[in-house]
């Protein structure tokens, strides 16, 4: 299976263990990742409008030195799934992903007519944290999440999209869980647990494969055989 995510340090987050996962588990999966930090749907349209080479490729969750087009990664290969998002910081707002969401579904499309297209959720930011209540003007990470999924689920909707992958729910589990901590800097994923967390559900998403007996422990940062079968549980809970 061959994944292209159009996305950006969110994606990147979700792709650093995805391949290997998979690899642990007897399954061939090859995930590129098209990265800009913070790049939102609006900046992805003006690249495609640009046809710059404006992205650094990522292959399997690493660097590979290469810049890329929008549409030059698109024809690169027969791809089985492209993933699509909004920006962390204009996800909860759905007036920002249009028209450029609709643009971008109508590129890939034509491109990769056989490829489904699937919407990456993002997630809700830190509690307490200055992005979270001063950036976006939430108390409580509830919040931003009840918003965040609003937005994605409307524009799985709009695009026809096969399914949401709900990386923002598994997060809010993860906490509820007693996972104390899932972001690296209020916003980004945890090197460790939080990476592995989206890795497993992108992989469970894509594949339906089971991830209980899943061995891969190949990690960054630590994570505890205990935290490991809370992401689990975690995982299997937000797929249902």
């Amino acid at each position: 299976m061959n994944i292209l995510s159009i996305g950006n340090s969110f994606s990147q987050d979700a792709h650093r263990y995805l391949h290997r996962i998979a690899k642990a588990d007897g399954t061939e999966l090859k995930t590129f990742n098209l990265y800009i930090g913070g790049c939102s749907l609006y900046r992805h349209y003006q690249n495609m409008i640009s046809e710059q080479a404006a992205y650094d490729l990522e292959m399997n969750g690493e660097k590979t030195g290469f810049k890329v087009s929008l549409k030059e990664a698109l024809l690169n290969r027969e791809w089985d799934v492209v993933t699509l998002q909004q920006v962390s910081s204009q996800s909860t707002c759905y007036d920002r992903y249009q028209p450029y969401l609709n643009s971008l579904v109508a590129l890939v499309k034509h491109c990769v007519p056989k490829a489904k297209i699937v919407i990456h959720q993002t997630w809700a930011y830190e509690e307490g944290s200055q992005k979270l209540t001063e950036l976006m003007g939430y108390k409580k990470h509830e919040d931003m999440l009840k918003d965040v999924k609003k937005a994605y689920s409307k524009a799985a909707k709009e695009i026809g999209a096969e399914f949401v992958i709900p990386s923002g729910e598994l997060f809010q589990k993860l906490i509820e869980s007693g996972i104390e901590k899932v972001h690296r800097d209020t916003y980004h994923a945890t090197l460790g647990l939080g990476r592995y967390a989206l890795g497993l559900l992108w992989y469970k998403a894509l594949t339906k494969n089971d991830i209980t007996d899943n061995t891969f422990n190949d990690f960054d940062e630590e994570v505890s055989d205990n935290d490991i079968a809370i992401v689990k549980r975690c995982v299997n809970q937000v797929c249902k």
